[in-house]
């Protein structure tokens, strides 16, 4: 692919990535998007269930198979390197799209919050793990995990450096902020539908293998950095050391 080829299928990727990742909010907290979480037709449980498991499962497999480095190695004979993560990113937008699209709402109340303040409190607290998640990613290198980065350093023919291990700001006090935004923003919720209960639960599941596996990856580039780093910095919950439970 020439440079011009993947700076244009980079920027079509961010952008898609952009799209979707502003739809998620709206489609988790309720607001301002075509369907949300609790919106749409009503099917049986006997169908919504293994649907929206069918669903979460193929985002979940693409997203964790896609980053381990042994199908790196292998897709990279067929992916040039410079748009191996915009075809990452694309893949895994894909994916969310098509979830949205085929998610199937299950509007059995879990528990409603009729207080309107306290309400406007947990869907600000919703809003502020999605501040979390994207103001994360600007910490550490917001345009190499879309993969701009890679096509820009191609368009310009640079090459990429090294990876190197650093912890900005939050990534000081909890190892996953990104994560933990997530979770805050799955879970705030002023009305919990039993779809939405599982979409928060199942995620936060599939939160916790990835950082398994994440952060087995880490080890295995960064070695006793990584596991030095480990010892008094918490995986999820801010300011508080590691456990046994969660290592």
């Amino acid at each position: 692919m020439s440079k011009y080829g993947a700076l244009v299928y980079g920027l079509v990727s961010y952008v898609l990535f952009l799209v979707v990742f502003l739809y998620a909010i709206g489609f988790v907290s309720g607001f301002l998007v075509v369907k949300t979480i609790d919106t749409g037709a009503v099917v049986a449980l006997a169908e919504a269930l293994p649907v929206n498991l069918a669903l979460m499962s193929l985002f979940a497999i693409q997203h964790s198979l896609m980053a381990r480095q042994p199908f790196k190695n292998w897709w990279g004979q067929y992916v040039p390197k410079s748009i191996e993560r915009s075809t990452y990113v694309l893949l895994s937008s894909l994916g969310l799209a098509l979830l949205f699209w085929q998610w199937r709402p299950i509007p059995d109340t879990v528990w409603t919050i009729a207080n309107p303040s306290l309400a406007a409190a947990v869907l600000g607290l919703s809003l502020l793990g999605w501040l979390t998640v994207l103001s994360s990613t600007f910490l550490i290198n917001h345009f190499e995990l879309s993969g701009l980065y890679q096509v820009a350093n191609k368009f310009t023919d640079r090459a990429m450096p090294s990876p190197r291990f650093y912890r900005p700001l939050l990534y000081r006090f909890v190892r996953h902020p990104i994560y933990l935004g997530f979770i805050v923003a799955f879970w705030a919720a002023s009305v919990m539908t039993l779809g939405h209960l599982l979409f928060a639960a199942v995620t936060t599941a599939y939160i916790f293998l990835g950082i398994f596996l994440e952060e087995r990856d880490h080890i295995a580039i960064f070695g006793d950095n990584y596991v030095l780093y480990k010892k008094p910095v918490s995986m999820i919950l801010p300011w508080r050391r590691s456990t046994s439970l969660l290592d």
